[in-house]
């Protein structure tokens, strides 16, 4: 029997650009993103921390958002609790390197969409964006009409 693993997962494609916003005062995780978005019709906003990551946030209604556990000016709880403040607020995916089942039971408690263990995985990176731009979508319709830019 074949494991999930070994079917090749395609993200949606659409003539839609998908946008996430990469939280992370680390470049690898932003370059390990970035390697990974070239493979579909994604592009990445990059930011170092919380008081940046709400400045793009007010001025650009994404989705999704990929975050670090701990940042430089709080941690991804930090940012949601900010975040919850817009209109259409994204989704929190935490990344960490130290994920384990005491993370993934706060994030998913406490309001965030789910954790992806470091290293990052690209089926796995790929699957949990896809999956909560499809949430996001379906939770705030308005905000992803097609004549915005749908956003992951």
């Amino acid at each position: 029997m074949a494991t999930l693993q070994s079917f090749r997962f395609d993200p949606p494609r659409s003539d839609d650009t998908v946008v996430v916003l990469s939280v992370s005062p680390l470049e690898e995780t932003h370059s390990r993103l970035r390697g990974i978005f070239q493979r579909t019709n994604w592009e990445m906003i990059e930011s170092q921390d919380c008081r940046d990551a709400m400045e793009v946030l007010r001025h650009n209604g994404l989705a999704v958002v990929v975050c670090e556990r701990e940042l430089p000016d709080g941690t991804w709880l930090d940012l949601l609790n900010l975040a919850e403040g817009l209109t259409s607020p994204p989704l929190i995916i935490v990344t960490a390197f130290d994920a384990d089942e005491r993370l993934w039971g706060e994030v998913l408690n406490l309001g965030g969409y789910d954790v992806l263990p470091k290293p990052l995985d690209t089926f796995e990176v790929t699957r949990v964006i896809s999956l909560a731009w499809q949430h996001w979508r379906q939770k705030w319709p308005a905000a992803a009409r097609p004549s915005h830019a749908a956003v992951a």
